[in-house]
């Protein structure tokens, strides 16, 4: 009977109801527990008893705890800017409980100054991904730095966005530091330099005060010997006593000469002097002047030779250098009296490298020639040895030294581009080692072109020979000019570079008789065109033509030009009228 089946379908249809509703019950229950994250996995059984397992722990779980554990904020944004999500530490930086974050405008969170540029920020974010600065206000009212970071995210249909903040105080306040370290850097470095610029002036007003006191006692002690030399002679002549004249006239012009000298070792060691550079043989150079110095330094001192075979020649003034080798010989002399000892003098060629010169601050690396000249007297004290090369420094007693020998030697071999250095210690002797760049340069010295075939000479003259001579100094013009007459040249005279080039373009016309047969000038000249240039424009004009460049001090008149040309010669000032005479004669061919 159908009918009494019906009680029982009834129950059934209770029981699935209620069933139904245990599990919507269990689902809302695991929903919950999987927001709050007490779930880690899902168990699904399908109705043919299938299982399928979902583990949260291996998608979902990870990256909720990293979110919630990272150091930076995170939040989940709705296209209006409402927070739909927030991390942990998002809500520490606004001092506020997450859920008091959620279901919030941003906005909220914003100082009022930056709620234009976050709703800019949200605009653009739903187009590219895009970060900005920001300045927050926290729950409690303090306001921070934060550099926001926002781009788009779709989640089925829905537009949301997801930010990363990140709390910039830190940085801030280490920027802040740093910038004020630096400050404190900046002041304590510009007090040093102010203090370094302090104590440099002093060390060269003192290093000016000792130049100075020595020039003024030398010079002076000079010049009364000058003065006082021609004002006798004047006397014996008013007297008529003439004979004995020349006796203080000679001492006079002694004297004379030793200031000559003195302002040549100040040229030498401020690097000023007039140096004629040439291609030097140094093993030649040394058979040359070893026995120089063996006379020099006396028979109670050995003296050694070693030269490396093969040696390279270098570019510099010969004499100059000579002079150098004999100064430093006398110095080793004295450290070794009276007791007497060796004195060693050697060559060898040298390749110098960025590693050997780093230290070296007027070095450049390269191929050099080091000469070493060593010596087994006194030494130095290092508080000695610093100052060697200071002008009218001397360890030695008054009136057996001028305490320039080492400053001129420093002076020409920096001249030279070259470098000193100088090893010493008390009781074990003195090393100089002089360091001379190598010269790749061929030979120039020599007769000016063509004069082996007698361009210039190849017929009589048949007029007195022409001398330009160009003096801006009237009085040394005119003795110059008198003692050339004297001699019985025709003798051209010119105040000033102009000047010489208007004669120099005038007597070295071809329809000119007899021509030109020297040009001597000042290197220092007025009136924009000094000697040095005038040379350059006389050999334009006759490439054979010798010239004699006269200076006191050249400056830079000589410099960018490199070495003399055949036939060019340099005399220094002052020279004796006797000099000038021989060296005339023997550059026109007639000496």
């Amino acid at each position: 009977m159908p009918f009494e089946k019906a009680p029982d379908q009834t129950a059934r249809l209770t029981n699935r109801i209620r069933e139904l509703e245990g599990r919507l019950s269990e689902a809302d229950e695991t929903l919950n527990a999987i927001r709050h994250g007490e779930i880690d996995a899902v168990v699904v059984v399908d109705r043919i008893g299938e299982h399928r397992i979902y583990t949260l722990e291996s998608a979902d779980r990870p990256y909720r705890v990293l979110i919630e554990q990272m150091q930076e904020g995170a939040v989940t944004l709705g296209e209006d800017g409402s927070v739909l999500y927030c991390n942990r530490r998002f809500a520490e930086m606004l001092r506020i409980a997450q859920e008091r974050v959620v279901g919030q405008c941003l906005q909220q969170f914003v100082q009022a100054g930056d709620v234009a540029k976050l709703d800019d920020l949200l605009n653009q974010a739903r187009i590219a991904g895009v970060r900005t600065e920001l300045v927050l206000r926290a729950a409690d009212g303090t306001d921070f730095s934060a550099y926001v970071s926002l781009s788009l995210l779709h989640d089925n249909g829905a537009t949301l966005l997801c930010g990363v903040i990140t709390d910039l105080t830190e940085q801030k306040l280490r920027l802040q530091e740093l910038a004020e370290a630096n400050s404190r850097l900046s002041n304590e470095i510009a007090e040093r330099n102010r203090i370094e610029d302090a104590l440099r002036h002093a060390q060269k007003m003192e290093a000016l005060g000792q130049l100075t006191g020595g020039i003024a006692h030398d010079f002076n002690n000079m010049l009364q010997g000058v003065m006082s030399g021609i004002t006798l002679a004047r006397q014996r002549i008013a007297k008529s006593r003439s004979k004995e004249a020349p006796e203080f006239l000679d001492a006079a012009l002694m004297a004379a000469d030793r200031a000559a000298a003195l302002t040549r070792r100040l040229l030498s060691f401020g690097r000023r002097q007039a140096l004629n550079p040439k291609h030097v043989v140094l093993d030649s150079l040394f058979r040359e002047v070893a026995e120089l110095i063996r006379q020099t330094v006396g028979p109670g001192i050995e003296t050694d030779l070693y030269l490396e075979e093969g040696c390279w020649p270098v570019s510099c003034d010969q004499n100059q250098f000579e002079n150098a080798l004999i100064n430093l010989a006398i110095n080793a002399r004295d450290a070794m009296s009276p007791a007497g000892g060796r004195l060693t003098i050697g060559t060898n060629n040298l390749t110098l490298g960025e590693a050997h010169t780093r230290d070296w601050v007027d070095a450049e690396p390269g191929d050099y020639v080091r000469i070493t000249v060593a010596d087994t007297g006194t030494g130095m004290p290092p508080d000695v040895l610093a100052h060697v090369f200071e002008p009218f420094f001397t360890t030695k007693p008054d009136g057996h030294g001028t305490g320039l020998g080492l400053s001129q030697l420093y002076g020409f071999i920096r001249q030279s581009h070259g470098m000193v250095r100088i090893e010493s210690e008390p009781g074990k002797g003195t090393a100089v080692h002089l360091y001379l760049p190598r010269s790749r340069d061929a030979p120039s010295d020599g007769p000016l072109p063509g004069a082996i075939e007698g361009q210039r000479q190849s017929t009589p003259i048949k007029v007195a020979a022409s001398v330009l001579l160009v003096e801006d100094e009237a009085t040394v013009r005119g003795f110059a000019a008198e003692t050339l007459r004297e001699l019985g040249y025709r003798v051209v005279e010119a105040r000033n570079g102009i000047e010489g080039l208007k004669a120099l373009q005038e007597e070295l016309r071809p329809s000119k008789e007899g021509g030109l047969s020297l040009l001597v000038t000042d290197i220092g000249l007025p009136g924009g065109l000094n000697g040095r240039q005038l040379a350059d424009a006389a050999r334009d004009l006759d490439s054979h033509l010798p010239i004699l460049l006269i200076t006191g001090y050249a400056g830079d008149a000589l410099e960018g030009h490199g070495r003399l040309g055949p036939g060019m010669e340099i005399l220094s000032k002052p020279f004796k009228l006797d000099v000038l005479a021989k060296r005339v004669q023997a550059m026109i061919g007639q000496g």
